[in-house]
């Protein structure tokens, strides 16, 4: 969210804003650490800290109890070095883990390295401890250090004016008071939250509620992005304020570097961001005196953490291999995908023919074909925002010949311009709902509903 709230403005209001942010130290005492890579590393820890929050948002928002001054969330977040991508690890926060020797951060007494939970690391040693622990199992230089709190992100989601989730069937939570029907709902900053903590869907397992968040983390790259807000002066200092004083960073991020970053980031989209979870070896290890852990998959998690490393990209290949009978496979369903058919061949039905066959593939038609200028090369045409590439290229498997062409600012639907008179539609192959692995990593413009 800092990164988001870095773009399109001056030196003047930066520096302005920058003044605002809490800063900790959580690299005080740190030595033999990771070699730093291309690029730049955060560690956003989400901690249940809810001091701001008044006594009428916590009885509605089921806020209750005390803080356990522990992490509530861990994300890895990788930018890339020419700054065009974000990469998302979402760490388990019972990850089964080692704490390295260390003073405890009550007492000052010094405590021998033992077995505990990811998420006690912050409970122990606060800030420094919890980026040891987190660079000991990846092996990922932390460059900047962010610390998120309840009352920073509800107030973050609230004055993007609510940010939109949608899921396919109704989600009721009775401990965290989520209660949300089928379909697309605006969230508020409360119900975001209780969103993204909800614990009690599903399989009841920490896996689903990251993956929950990754979901959210996208609609809230999405609206930023769609909104506008990065680029408008006004809308973006109400949400940088807002933000940046509510959370905590490190010394080292400062006016220059959200300059760097938030200029370089612009062009942000969905598209940009991927996101993926550490691959698990045990979802329930029994660990002794500490309850059900996670264990990792070191091969598999090693491998994640090298890209990192490595400066690549977690979500693999951008095309898919054909099937051998001649179908194409494509990364994001059809169904998702919203497309308005032209006809520029004067050619009588075929803009009907067109979408009609669109339809039976499984892209979501307007049904409404219309009549365009006639083409120069009798080419069809797909004209869609940079935001959906991989929609576009979903779609552009489906009509062999047709030439792509970005549009920036077009929004979600893609145009379809029938040049070729012939111009025929072909079966795509999606993946099947659920045939992804739940740590498989995922771009931001492939998340779909809950």
């Amino acid at each position: 969210m800092l990164v988001l709230a870095a773009g399109g403005v001056g030196h003047a209001m930066v520096t302005g804003l920058s003044a605002d942010v809490r800063r900790v130290d959580p690299f005080n005492g740190l030595t033999d650490r990771p070699r730093a890579d291309n690029g730049v590393n955060f560690l956003v820890v989400g901690t249940d800290r809810r001091d701001g929050l008044s006594a009428q948002q916590k009885k509605r928002y089921n806020l209750g109890g005390s803080a356990c001054d522990c992490t509530d969330t861990m994300l890895l977040v990788h930018l890339s070095g020419e700054r065009k991508r974000a990469s998302v690890v979402s760490l388990p926060r019972d990850t089964y883990t080692k704490l390295p020797p260390h003073k405890n951060r009550a007492t000052g007494e010094q405590v021998p390295a033992k077995p505990a939970k990811l998420n006690s690391a912050y409970t122990a040693g606060g800030p420094p401890l919890t980026v040891r622990a987190v660079e000991g199992l990846t092996n990922v230089h932390i460059d900047h250090y962010l610390e998120v709190d309840f009352t920073s992100f509800m107030s973050t989601v609230d004055v993007l004016g609510g940010v939109p989730v949608c899921t396919e069937k109704p989600l009721k939570d009775s401990y965290s008071g989520l209660d949300l029907p089928k379909g697309t709902t605006k969230l508020n900053g409360g119900q975001a939250l209780q969103y993204v903590r909800a614990r009690h869907l599903d399989d009841g397992s920490d896996l689903s509620r990251m993956k929950r968040q990754q979901r959210f983390i996208a609609s809230v790259i999405s609206r930023a992005t769609d909104t506008g807000v990065l680029m408008n002066p006004v809308r973006f200092e109400r949400v940088a304020s807002t933000l940046l004083r509510s959370v905590r960073a490190d010394h080292g991020f400062g006016t220059e570097q959200m300059m760097e970053l938030g200029q370089a980031m612009r062009g942000f989209s969905p598209a940009s961001s991927e996101f993926a979870s550490v691959p698990l070896a045990d979802a329930d290890y029994r660990a002794p005196e500490l309850g059900s852990t996670v264990t990792w998959d070191q091969a598999e998690a090693q491998k994640l953490f090298e890209a990192l490393r490595e400066d690549e990209p977690l979500s693999g290949p951008e095309e898919r291999a054909p099937e051998p009978h001649g179908t194409p496979r494509v990364a994001v369903p059809p169904r998702g995908i919203s497309v308005e058919v032209a006809n520029a061949t004067g050619k009588q039905g075929l803009g009907r023919r067109v979408d009609d066959e669109l339809r039976d593939a499984g892209f979501s038609t307007t049904r409404t074909p219309s009549n365009a200028p006639r083409t120069q090369d009798g080419r069809t045409t797909l004209t869609y925002d940079p935001g959906w590439d991989r929609s576009a290229r979903s779609l552009a498997a489906a009509l062999p010949g047709a030439k792509l062409v970005e549009a920036p600012h077009q929004g979600a639907r893609m145009k379809v311009v029938v040049g070729d008179p012939g111009q025929r539609v072909r079966e795509v192959r999606a993946p099947e709902p659920g045939s992804r692995p739940a740590e498989a990593p995922m771009r931001g413009d492939e998340v779909s509903c809950d």
